[in-house]
């Protein structure tokens, strides 16, 4: 590295003096000459670049926002050749200083403020920086008023019932549902079905399950078509991965085109909320695919991407409408599409969603609905708040429940859980790659979105093929990424509960818990991604004494699925205090302070020697 600081004494400029030691400190994030920071600093300035200094007489107009300017690029890894790729998947929130939600956050390019000046023009906009109202004041948002009253009638009763069903006993069907933990609730309950054909869908819906390759229904399938089919309201308690996506979508299906078609200016038919993005590309997809046979024409609008092409879909009329709340308020609130004829309602993982505080998004959105819709409302749990905002929803539901109500974890994972201290979980993650990592995919979970880039910053340093995933990444780096660790490309892929929630990725060997998560029930969904579809999985967990008032039930999770518990962990059982972990230890990569804590864009950072084998 050049001696950047003593080059700079010799050039008498306390503002290049008081940037180079920041750069000293960075520890070889980047290389400069002092004429080539000055043309940086004061690029308003009319003299050339070899003979430029900074300007003395007015020094308070270019200074502050040139140190922000200049800091940003210190930010910057020296490995970093694609910084001006708009496809290198950069975290536009850090990397342009640390502030708000947007492009320019409090330090950008153009200094303090929302946006600041220069470069910070799109900050302090919601989400991604493309604005957004789930965190805006839902009283300032003027949706127009409905009328409910003289409603068109509609049909939403398809269901008949195949004479093999008809056919099935009641000691039958109660073995059936024995055998699949199937627990239904409700007035006159359907019997499950048992094979596509008993389930009398259409045959061009048929016709697209069998071309899928399935060979039986899920639980949740079996019990949940009849019920959607009738058209009543359902409540559906069941993991994801259990396959209730296609419990909902192919019904909804019937639903659509069983209904007038759709005039100019109408909205759609149904409609699906979802709590990420993710979850609701992946929602469309199925509804693409599985829709294909009908032409239903579907759209999926999320925040943290342009709205232009959602509004031209909004705006041509599409049947389904796949959404995250946020950015559904924003189109409604512009006109850009209305529910009138929404007659089929979907509430995906309802209770992920209130964990995100969207409660007042999804009333608001209700509140356009006519309310002799059909609702089918999704969870995997049932805390309190889920069931009251389930009875404001529904009406005279059907609830299905698949698998027991008691927390327990799936039997064919193999859980280990290792007490630590907080700077011992990065050199036991090493070791614990050194010995399981053979180019299978590993998903490691974090609590923070710092803690994810911090991670896989410093993974990719050590040479591990790492790739991070939370909510401050752009809409087209997450895409990237999952891509890669489907593809296997980057088998290790770090992220936040919120960011994995709803994802579909098959084939995981292995979840490793770096960081215990607020809950037992998160503790059970996040291993629940491997051993799927009667594969074996294994999962590993860091457990610290900050975790500590979690070790009661983790025990019970672990002794009832055979699982070992160690005499640590035992020992911490009936303590609920905690000391706080002590953060990341100070080293290569994570730094305490500094550049190291603040520096996004580590999904670039180029690998340091290869780790593994394929």
């Amino acid at each position: 590295m050049v001696q950047a600081e003593r080059k700079v004494r010799a050039s008498h400029s306390p503002t290049l003096k008081a940037i180079a030691s920041v750069a000293t400190r960075a520890k070889g994030m980047i290389e400069f000459d002092p004429t080539s920071l000055q043309h940086l600093l004061c690029p308003s300035s009319a003299i050339s670049p070899s003979s430029r200094k900074l300007p003395h007489t007015q020094p308070s107009e270019c200074i502050p926002g040139c140190v922000a300017g200049a800091v940003r690029l210190l930010k910057m890894s020296r490995f970093d050749g694609r910084y001006g790729d708009p496809s290198s998947f950069r975290d536009r929130k850090s990397d342009f200083g640390g502030g708000g939600g947007g492009y320019g956050g409090g330090g950008g390019y153009g200094g303090g403020g929302k946006g600041g000046g220069g470069y910070g023009g799109r900050g302090g906009g919601g989400r991604g920086g493309y604005g957004g109202s789930s965190k805006r004041d839902l009283d300032d948002i003027a949706l127009p008023a409905q009328e409910f009253e003289n409603l068109i009638p509609f049909e939403k009763n398809f269901y008949v019932e195949h004479p093999a069903v008809s056919a099935l006993t009641e000691e039958e069907v109660a073995a059936y549902r024995r055998k699949r933990e199937i627990t239904v609730e409700g007035r006159t309950v359907p019997k499950p079905v048992r094979t596509f054909e008993e389930a009398s869908f259409p045959d061009y819906v048929l016709h697209e399950v069998l071309k899928a390759g399935f060979t039986e229904p899920t639980a949740i399938q079996a019990q949940g078509w009849p019920m959607a089919l009738k058209g009543r309201d359902l409540i559906g308690l069941a993991e994801t991965g259990s396959g209730k996506t296609l419990a909902y979508l192919l019904p909804a299906i019937v639903h659509v085109n069983a209904q007038p078609y759709l005039a100019p200016g109408d909205g759609p038919i149904v409609l699906v909320l979802a709590p990420t993005r993710e979850l609701a590309v992946q929602i469309q997809q199925e509804s693409t695919k599985f829709g294909a046979s009908s032409k239903i024409k579907n759209t999926c609008i999320y925040g943290g991407a342009p709205k232009g092409p959602q509004i031209r879909d909004l705006q041509k009329g599409v049947e389904v409408v796949i959404a995250t709340p946020g950015r559904l308020i924003d189109m409604l609130e512009g006109r850009h599409t209305n529910l009138r004829r929404v007659t089929y309602l979907v509430l995906d993982e309802a209770d992920r969603m209130l964990d995100m505080g969207f409660e007042p998004q999804i009333r608001k959105i209700v509140s356009q609905i006519r309310p002799d819709r059909q609702t089918l409302y999704w969870s995997a749990t049932w805390p309190k708040e889920v069931e009251f905002l389930a009875r404001q929803f529904l009406n005279d539901p059907y609830k299905v429940t698949i698998g027991s109500s008691d927390l327990k974890a799936n039997h064919a994972i193999d859980q280990v859980v290792e007490v630590v201290s907080e700077h011992e979980k990065y050199p036991k993650l090493i070791k614990l790659l050194e010995e399981i990592m053979d180019g299978s995919r590993l998903l490691v979970f974090m609590e923070t979105k710092r803690g994810c880039d911090q991670v896989t910053r410093q993974l990719r340093m050590d040479g591990w093929p790492a790739l991070s995933i939370h909510g401050d990444k752009s809409q087209a780096e997450r895409d990237w990424v999952l891509s890669e660790f489907k593809a296997g490309k980057s088998p290790i892929m770090t992220a936040t509960d919120v960011a994995a929630r709803g994802l579909d990725v098959k084939d995981i060997k292995c979840v490793i818990n770096y960081d215990f998560p607020g809950s037992c029930e998160d503790y059970v969904h996040r291993i629940g991604r491997t051993g799927r579809a009667g594969a074996k999985g294994a999962a590993y967990t860091f457990f610290t004494a900050a975790n500590a008032k979690h070790a009661k039930e983790l025990v019970s999770i672990l002794v009832e699925a055979g699982q070992p518990v160690s005499s640590q962990l035992q020992a911490m059982v009936g303590s609920s205090r905690g000391g706080g972990g002590g953060g990341f230890h100070r080293g290569r990569g994570f730094g305490g302070r500094g550049f190291g804590v603040q520096q996004s864009g580590s999904n670039t950072i180029p690998l340091g020697g290869q780790r593994w084998g394929r």
